[in-house]
């Protein structure tokens, strides 16, 4: 099969690098919006979350975005109480508490944290009042779609929007930060879709007719995969995701007969996935392996798992549109295995609201750490995006050996797996331990995903290896699905906000049985060595004995 090159090479089709500022959550009051008199002047101000992307050196300004282009937004609004919403996850993350996981539902979040019905009216009645439409507002009160014309949009936000030229795509984008009257900016913390040159980038290799040779190492069916991290006889014991559901994260379209093809070949069992399109989902099927290997990984692993692919345009206002659907439909499982550089990432601010609401509601977020090394952005040190942000988990990858009974053998780190520090977060009460550069560290764990040990799957209809830490971030998905699954039987809580847990059960006496501590291998930045490391995290799991201890 022909190398995805556009992946391999990892060219960012980003446009925009933002400096983004640490997010910024503002407690936002009930305020009551009238209209001013015509010709008045009103009092703006700049949205904290947002800022005009800086186009990248060589782009081309072609002109201006005509006035009745649609456009499509989503306005993440400002969430309240944060200290109230710190207090209680400090609370349900600690084993000490009486709230320990007892987390809350998208109903609670929203009447305690999401905003009130009088915010989103006064908003709302501002935006109609632009001529904008008004759509539908998520059910944790934080996301509301709107639509219009280019010419509303910039009037509603005091912005213009140009068109660029670059890297063989036209874009647009707005020239400056958008502003909001005074009186409702602390309602809205950050506008997506008044740009689409940010896109997002799965990290995934393809074996190319070149390679056609064996991969040295070991070349993961559904049998070593579980044999490998001691899945098989959770899996026999009936602890095989029934019961549960995993969310994945994708910005293309797949082919369903490509992973039916994959579940007919192992004899797996598994039902065949559900599409939930947001925000109109997409057309494209330029990351369909993405998809396809996402969705075989989750369904060797956790073969009775509901697997629901939630797809969206690959774009700014998609990525919001999508976390949003997700936190809001209270999935308990999430995988991500597409990102792009922290420092080029335009909505920090937006997606935090929504990771930290799953983080509270209990839901288990594992990213990619990128396939790009320590340098990320391919020139710096640098992280990947969302793998960095504290209430998600970063995966790194590794190369996984198994013995001639599929038995874990050994584990070194990938070199081309994305691990390093954050330089817009700061480091996370549950890294402190571990952690004293004062930057949030990534990965947070990790497990196959190196070119020695690649999957072999069906890549829309080839039969190929397929490599990267996007196969890492499913896996783990996979494994919490299962232990969900075994909780649940066993009448015990279920994962959930997953780096709470992982690093509680990392720092324990049990580490070095629930973990494969992998300590060889480097990313071009940091080595692996014992305990935690920013090439590796905590290690891999060892499912069976993970499972044992911890219920």
């Amino acid at each position: 099969m022909p190398v995805n090159s556009s992946v391999n090479r990892r060219i960012r089709r980003t446009l925009g690098v933002l400096a983004a500022p640490l997010p910024v959550f503002v407690l936002a009051l009930p305020v009551a919006h009238a209209a001013a008199p015509a010709g008045a002047a009103s009092a703006r101000t700049a949205l904290a979350g947002t800022a005009a992307p800086h186009l990248a050196a060589g782009a081309v300004r072609t002109g201006a975005v005509a006035a009745d282009t649609p456009i499509t937004l989503q306005i993440s609004l400002t969430p309240r109480n944060q200290a109230g919403l710190d207090a209680f996850l400090r609370a349900v993350s600690d084993p000490a508490s009486p709230q320990y996981k007892h987390y809350l539902t998208v109903t609670q979040y929203a009447q305690n944290y999401g905003a009130t019905d009088a915010q989103v009216s006064a908003l709302t009645t501002y935006l109609r009042g632009q001529g904008l439409t008004v759509g539908a507002l998520t059910a944790n009160h934080q996301t509301l779609a709107v639509s219009g014309t280019a010419a509303q949009a910039e009037k509603a936000f005091g912005v213009q929007l140009g068109t660029w030229h670059a890297d063989g795509r036209d874009v647009f984008a707005n020239t400056a930060a958008p502003t909001l009257p005074s009186d409702i900016a602390s309602i809205v913390s950050s506008v997506a879709g008044l740009s689409n040159a940010s896109q997002r980038t799965p990290n995934y290799h393809v074996q190319s007719q070149s390679q056609a040779a064996p991969h040295a190492g070991t070349v993961l069916t559904p049998t070593k995969a579980r044999g490998g991290y001691n899945l098989t006889s959770p899996l026999a014991a009936g602890d095989n995701g029934s019961g549960q559901t995993i969310g994945l994260v994708e910005f293309s379209a797949y082919s369903a007969s490509a992973v039916a093809a994959y579940n007919s070949k192992y004899s797996l069992g598994a039902a065949a996935a559900t599409v939930v399109n947001v925000a109109g989902g997409t057309t494209d099927t330029s990351g369909s392996v993405e998809d396809e290997l996402d969705i075989e990984v989750d369904n060797a692993l956790a073969p009775k798992a509901n697997v629901k692919v939630y797809e969206a345009p690959n774009s700014d206002a998609g990525e919001v549109a999508l976390y949003a659907a997700l936190v809001s439909a209270d999935v308990p499982v999430i995988s991500s295995s597409w990102g792009e550089p922290e420092n080029q990432e335009n909505n920090l601010t937006s997606d935090d609201a929504d990771f930290k609401e799953a983080a509270a509601q209990g839901q288990s977020v594992f990213a990619a750490s990128g396939d790009s090394g320590a340098k990320d952005d391919g020139s710096t040190l640098s992280v990947d995006y969302p793998a960095s942000d504290p209430y998600v988990s970063g995966v790194g990858g590794t190369n996984l050996t198994v013995s001639s009974s599929n038995a874990w053998s050994s584990e070194t780190g990938w070199s081309d797996s994305g691990g390093g520090q954050s330089d817009k977060w700061t480091t996370p009460a549950f890294q402190a331990p571990v952690n004293t550069s004062g930057h949030r560290e990534v990965p947070d764990v990790s497990a196959a995903g190196g070119d020695s040990s690649p999957w072999y799957i069906d890549a829309d209809g080839s039969w190929t290896d397929v490599w990267g830490t996007s196969a890492a971030a499913p896996n783990w998905a996979a494994f919490v699905a299962d232990y969900n699954t075994a909780a649940g039987k066993a009448g015990k809580a279920k994962f959930g906000y997953a780096n709470s847990f992982i690093y509680t059960v990392a720092r324990s006496s049990s580490y070095n049985t629930d973990f494969h501590d992998i300590k060889s291998g480097n990313n071009g930045g940091y080595s692996a060595g014992t305990g935690y490391d920013e090439v590796t995290g905590w290690g891999s799991y060892n499912a069976a004995k993970f499972i044992a201890n911890k219920l």
